[in-house]
């Protein structure tokens, strides 16, 4: 697991499956530990369902703080393979220190604006006068941990993009088996309740950042987090590669709302609430899709950005072909699943035979369209770990305009129902529209890469 990867010279299928399988399953556990979070939440004798509900509220708070980890990480790791792979040592360690001030600097900044700002945040993303008691606890006690889980995700980016994905899976190992453990003692146990779950995600977080810091700071890593040689040209270029994974991460929040605002007003007095519910049990479901998927496309940049900074071209379309043929074997895999099984999941979280039927539907019709998702998924990472962000930008926000767009007008013509059509429609459009853009960009870029000398004149 530890063992490092040689991203220039290792057989590339062989690197394509140790950096995507770990990475895939890192994320698996994240998505199984948020399900088994809220198991326990709901759970608590006597307020379990309103404690759920207000620690859902804090849902698109937390993803918003994660939004910015990947900010810095996600946009700072290919720039840094890519001069490792160009050889310039010096380079990738200041692009390294200076995304290590940049994660402190923004979880300082986070820290405050959160604590200044929780109550009307959270009031605008639902809390009720039942709810809101719950929802500020949680909030209250997470807020304070930001700065463990910003520097763990963020910092984690470069561990990876330095062929150590085996020691990335780790960090997210650790921190994801502890807060497990430790959520039944502090919710139960202690008798801390929503507080208790949130305290134990930030020890969770804590110690995956320790674990992490760690690592960078040994003697194993290639390049080691150190200090100085700041620059804000190397920061405006990790924000502008880091753009596109913000932009998905953080719009999902917004998303989430609209489509929860849509159902309530569609599905009236008696069914708003049904159709709510079914949503955030479909969504939960979609994230054993995505995340893992994110994880196969967004581990394996280190692999295209390497060779992109060596100009080992051959080794870059090779990668490619493995890499949408693992995208495409898993997103199928997972279409026949959700169409067959997805009943099994559906009983984790509800034993009434109405809202089982409503959420076993939404499953089939939210995957209707999962399996061209592989396509819009590899080429935004791909397009991204090759210093293309502005274009990788450009496709993220199409899809999620247009998703919100038909979120907003389907239910016009059918009803509430209508929501759920709105998810295949635009993994279908926009994984062909990928392709498309692929097909017509990728030859372009790599032949200039062949003829330009000095990769930074690019990135």
């Amino acid at each position: 697991m530890a063992r490092p990867n040689d991203l220039g010279r290792d057989p590339v299928g062989r690197l394509v499956l140790r950096l995507a399988i770990p990475s895939m399953l890192a994320q698996l556990v994240n998505v199984l530990y948020s399900i088994v979070d809220r198991m326990y939440i709901g759970n608590i004798p006597e307020i379990g369902d309103t404690a759920l509900a207000g620690a859902g509220v804090c849902g698109p708070i937390v993803t918003l703080v994660s939004s910015f980890a990947f900010l810095v990480g996600v946009g700072g790791a290919p720039l840094m393979a890519m001069s490792m792979g160009a050889g310039d040592r010096e380079r990738a360690r200041r692009i390294l220190s200076n995304c290590a001030l940049m994660l402190a600097a923004l979880a300082a900044v986070l820290t405050v604006v959160l604590l200044l700002f929780k109550e009307p945040m959270l009031r605008a993303f639902g809390a009720s006068e039942e709810t809101f008691g719950y929802a500020d606890s949680y909030l209250t006690v997470y807020v304070l941990g930001t700065a463990f889980a910003i520097l763990s995700v963020g910092l984690n980016q470069f561990i990876i993009c330095q062929g150590f994905s085996g020691i990335g899976m780790t960090t997210v190992l650790i921190g994801a088996a502890l807060n497990i453990a430790l959520d039944p003692v502090f919710i139960f146990t202690l008798g801390m309740g929503v507080s208790g779950a949130a305290a134990a995600t930030v020890i969770s977080q804590a110690a995956s950042c320790l674990f992490v810091v760690a690592f960078l700071l040994g003697r194993r890593i290639h390049i080691r987090l150190s200090f100085g040689g700041y620059s804000w040209e190397i920061m405006r270029r990790v924000l502008l590669f880091g753009l596109s994974p913000f932009v998905i991460v953080a719009t999902d929040s917004v998303l989430l709302i609209v489509l929860n605002s849509v159902l309530q007003r569609y599905g009236g007095a008696q069914m708003g609430d049904v159709y709510i519910t079914c949503a955030t049990i479909v969504q939960s479901y979609m994230q054993l899709i995505t995340m893992p998927l994110g994880g196969i496309t967004g581990g394996t940049q280190p692999l295209l950005s390497f060779n992109y900074g060596a100009g080992n071209i051959s080794r870059i379309k090779l990668a490619y072909r493995w890499l949408f043929g693992l995208c495409l074997l898993f997103t199928t895999a997972m279409f026949f699943v959700s169409q067959f099984a997805g009943g099994l999941f559906v009983g984790i979280f509800t034993q009434n035979p109405q809202q089982t039927a409503l959420s076993v539907w939404g499953i089939r019709v939210f995957t209707l369209g999962v399996i061209p998702l592989a396509m819009q998924y590899e080429v935004v990472d791909g397009f991204t770990a090759l210093g293309i962000p502005k274009l990788a930008v450009t496709l993220s926000l199409t899809r999620k305009l247009l998703f919100l767009a038909l979120t907003v007008t389907l239910p016009m013509a059918f009803g509430a129902p209508g929501a759920f059509y709105a998810e295949p429609s635009v993994d279908i459009l926009c994984g062909l529209v990928s392709t498309l853009v692929y097909f017509l960009v990728i030859g372009r870029v790599l032949r200039e890469r062949e003829i330009t000398p000095d990769v930074t004149l690019r990135v």
